[in-house]
């Protein structure tokens, strides 16, 4: 016999439940932070990322890094241009992101294209600064209680699975003959995000093949430097989906997918030569998160959508111009 843990509280919840004669919820209905899948998976991310943050640490300072000092390095990214204009990128990626719940790999794939970085070095440093950001943002949706279990676990290993298959398609091919397409594809993403800010979403019911657009979105995330987000949640967002617990949901299930993809890229690729533009994109991020519920406030979501999809759609639409002539 279950042994159920019923949450006896005084909430609204078990107020409706008492007007109707029904017994107390479970705790987990009513915290759902509190159910044990999601307190493990969220200690797990924690874990990783606090791991991830000795060993860059150890690295930096302890590492063979060709007789540089960590505090010459420190200085040198500092002092870079690049690094400022990637903090830049990371920063606006992330308020569009964490506004919206979709865009910030596009945006900072698209940025790095265009300053000469191949699709695999691209997309494999995008992923590694998504690694912190969708990480810390992650947690905070499952303390916010805005993550459904169910809809977490039927994204999670497709997710995954089609996040490692994009990778192995992306390092597999010769990055000059690449980039063209995957400008193409962010193109299109750039439109199809332009479309989204002036049509009307027809409430519909739940998708039945999560799994299948899991795996679908995961791929092209990882082959195409972004896509996560505009495939799955606007998908499910348009079947008529809760929007708090499907941004949630989505949200903490990339952090799994992103670290999949980071690791691929490594394996099969080694590591890129991009870390002063990877360090740029985690450090805007991270301080962007704050800002993007004021954000919210002042602008709507038609006037973020139209921003970033007018941007997408320009630079990618350059880079194709570039790759061509």
């Amino acid at each position: 016999m279950k042994i159920r843990d019923l949450d006896l509280s005084p909430s609204l919840l078990n107020a409706e439940h008492q007007a109707l004669g029904l017994p107390p919820v479970e705790d987990f209905v009513s915290h759902p932070d509190n159910h044990p899948v999601l307190r493990a998976a969220m200690w797990t991310a924690a874990l990783i990322l606090a791991g991830l943050v000795v060993f860059l640490t150890w690295r930096l300072f302890f590492g063979d890094n060709g007789g540089i000092t960590g505090l010459e390095i420190i200085e040198q990214t500092l002092a870079s241009p690049t690094f400022w204009s990637a903090v830049a990128v990371g920063f606006f990626a992330q308020i569009i992101d964490g506004a919206l719940g979709m865009a910030y790999g596009i945006t900072a794939t698209t940025f790095l294209l265009s300053a000469g970085a191949s699709p695999a070095a691209a997309s494999a440093s995008v992923h590694i600064a998504e690694v912190f950001t969708t990480g810390l943002s992650g947690i905070a949706h499952v303390k916010l209680g805005n993550v459904n279990k169910s809809l977490f676990l039927r994204l999670l290993l497709p997710g995954i699975i089609g996040a490692v298959l994009g990778a192995v398609l992306i390092t597999q091919f010769d990055g000059k003959v690449l980039k063209p397409f995957i400008s193409a594809y962010l193109l299109l993403m750039g439109l199809y995000i332009l479309s989204k800010a002036y049509r009307h979403v027809i409430q519909r019911k739940a998708p039945k093949h999560v799994a299948k657009l899991a795996l679908f979105g995961g791929f092209v995330d990882a082959a195409g430097g972004g896509g996560w987000g505009p495939v799955v949640t606007s998908s499910l967002l348009g079947s008529g989906s809760d929007p708090r617990t499907t941004i949630g949901s989505v949200n903490f299930a990339e952090f799994f997918l992103t670290l999949s993809s980071a690791t691929s890229f490594i394996l099969l690729a080694g590591q890129p030569d991009t870390w002063k533009l990877v360090a740029g994109l985690v450090f805007g991020g991270l301080f962007a998160s704050p800002f993007a519920a004021m954000l919210c406030k002042k602008l709507s979501a038609r006037t973020l959508l139209t921003i970033v999809g007018c941007l997408i759609t320009l630079i990618s639409a350059y880079n194709i111009y570039i790759g061509l002539a």
